[in-house]
């Protein structure tokens, strides 16, 4: 491969990438919103729906796309450790979560086409329905528990992130300098870590019943905060929107090093 050609393919997963984080700062903010300026709790999911209606569909579109290239980051992240977390059980567990990232990623984008081409809006709770679809099947009160185990272990992550704000170390030296930028992301990542951490619980309590209904997702979790609670986590929802908005200008996609490992894991793949 040329370099010129290499330089292409390196610009088309930076502006892949920049413009899922532009989607998840969409995305994000609007759930915020509608729970502070509203009162109407909606998922991931919900939302698009609500862009589409405000901005349209080209509006939308964009967000597929956006959903659709950072999904394939993530994931390629995960195959090839791109930013180096190593293979020992610390580093697989951050490159699952990647992995995780990326398929829920791509999820997105495939609800946010069904709505484009057919108008088709996705229907019930999909934790719910996970839930139900592992309880039909022997030892599914086990996988929930371990399912629980992983959404817990993200929460942990998550609250860890930003306590340490070790997120910092992905944007450009000039942005993460930016006290306000710290306090943002901070907030962004608590609320998430409640978020994952609640959706844990629920998990455990659709195990310990056998009761599908008892799981849920990030609506449910706003649903059955008490006021005060939803309302400090909406706002921390928002500003990880807002978050997301910095990283879509200022992360650090095309770093040096970050392309080496791909480049090496790549070959590794190919050979």
């Amino acid at each position: 491969m040329t370099a010129k050609a290499k330089t292409n393919d390196i610009n088309g997963l930076e502006m892949a990438a920049r413009l899922g984080f532009a989607a998840r700062a969409v995305t994000y903010g609007a759930i915020g919103y509608l729970t502070l300026r509203l009162g109407r709790t909606e998922d991931n999911q919900g939302v698009l729906g609500f862009v589409q209606s405000t901005g349209g569909s080209i509006v939308l579109s964009l967000m597929a796309l956006g959903f659709a290239g950072y999904g394939l980051w993530r994931l390629s992240e995960a195959a090839v450790d791109s930013e180096g977390q190593g293979s020992g059980a610390g580093g697989m567990v951050k490159r699952l979560g990647g992995a995780i990232s990326g398929a829920i990623h791509l999820g997105l984008c495939w609800a946010a086409v069904r709505l484009l081409v057919w108008g088709e809006r996705s229907s019930g709770d999909s934790a719910e329905w996970g839930a139900s679809t592992a309880l039909r099947f022997p030892g599914g009160e086990v996988a929930l528990i371990l399912v629980a185990i992983v959404l817990l272990g993200l929460g942990i992550y998550q609250a860890v992130k930003a306590v340490k704000l070790g997120f910092l170390k992905h944007l450009e030296p000039a942005a993460a300098a930016r006290p306000w930028v710290g306090w943002v992301g901070r907030a962004g990542y608590l609320a998430r870590g409640i978020v994952f951490s609640a959706t844990a619980l629920f998990m455990v309590q659709a195990s310990m019943n056998s009761r599908a209904s008892a799981a849920g997702g990030l609506e449910q979790a706003l649903d059955r905060f008490p006021e005060w609670l939803r309302l400090l986590v909406a706002a921390g929802l928002l500003l990880f929107g807002v978050f997301s908005a910095v990283e879509a200008v200022y992360r650090r996609i095309t770093d040096p090093q970050v392309i080496e490992r791909l480049t090496r894991g790549a070959a590794r793949i190919v050979g």
